[in-house]
């Protein structure tokens, strides 16, 4: 028996969005401006597939009341796919943020200030 098949596919997902989320906020940490809107794109990839996963994954089932007698949610994809376009949304938003900051301060530091030599 390898140690592959001991490790369940519960477990392998729930490392990752960990490991995601880890990620995003080690970023969201950082003191400069792109690392910072990076971590938020990282954490609302975690978020999506946290919410994604949570509605399970159906084979054969129907996705609206039918004649079979597992249904499948919808909601969770239709959250997902919402949650996509908005964080789209949001990342350029956070951008262009950034972006006129580094204009109007000379530095990507998120205080505006550069930290002393």
């Amino acid at each position: 028996m390898s140690i592959l098949s001991s490790i369940s596919v519960e477990f392998l997902v729930a490392t990752g969005i960990g490991w995601v989320t880890a990620c995003g906020v080690f970023l969201m940490l950082r003191g400069r401006s792109f690392p910072v809107v990076l971590g938020l794109t990282l954490l609302g990839y975690a978020v999506n597939i946290f919410i994604f996963v949570m509605g399970r994954l159906w084979s054969g089932a129907q996705p609206i009341l039918g004649q079979g007698e597992v249904q499948a949610d919808p909601l969770p994809q239709a959250l997902v796919l919402t949650a996509i376009v908005i964080g789209f949304a949001t990342t350029g938003f956070v951008i262009e943020l950034a972006l006129r900051s580094r204009a109007e301060s000379g530095t990507d530091h998120v205080d505006g200030k550069e930290p002393d030599a």
